[in-house]
């Protein structure tokens, strides 16, 4: 395994670069949300808030399931912050 900071080889369990010193971060965790997932959810199923439920927001995608996504504005608003990288998820962190 390689160090996406300084290039160098690493051990393949390393947690931090022995070269650069850089933290090593697993490739996807499962508390980790996919940016391409959220954004299908959302245009397809933005109306009842799946996207909610998908970053773990359940009690706003049951909201956005009683409202029809906020009358269509607050789904809209959704869709432009995933589309902007700006959406995250319940925990606090961006969607890779």
């Amino acid at each position: 395994m390689y160090c996406s900071k300084c290039g160098k080889e690493i051990d393949n369990d390393a947690v931090v670069c022995v070269h650069c010193g850089c933290q090593i971060k697993p490739l996807l965790s499962i508390k980790e949300k996919n940016w391409l997932v959220t954004l299908i959810l959302c245009l397809c199923f933005g109306g009842i808030g799946a996207h909610r439920f998908y970053t773990g927001y359940i009690g706003l995608g049951i909201l956005q399931i009683i409202t029809f996504g906020g009358f269509g504005i607050w789904w809209l608003i959704d869709l432009i912050m995933i589309l902007c990288r700006s959406y995250k998820t319940k925990d606090g962190e961006y969607l890779v």
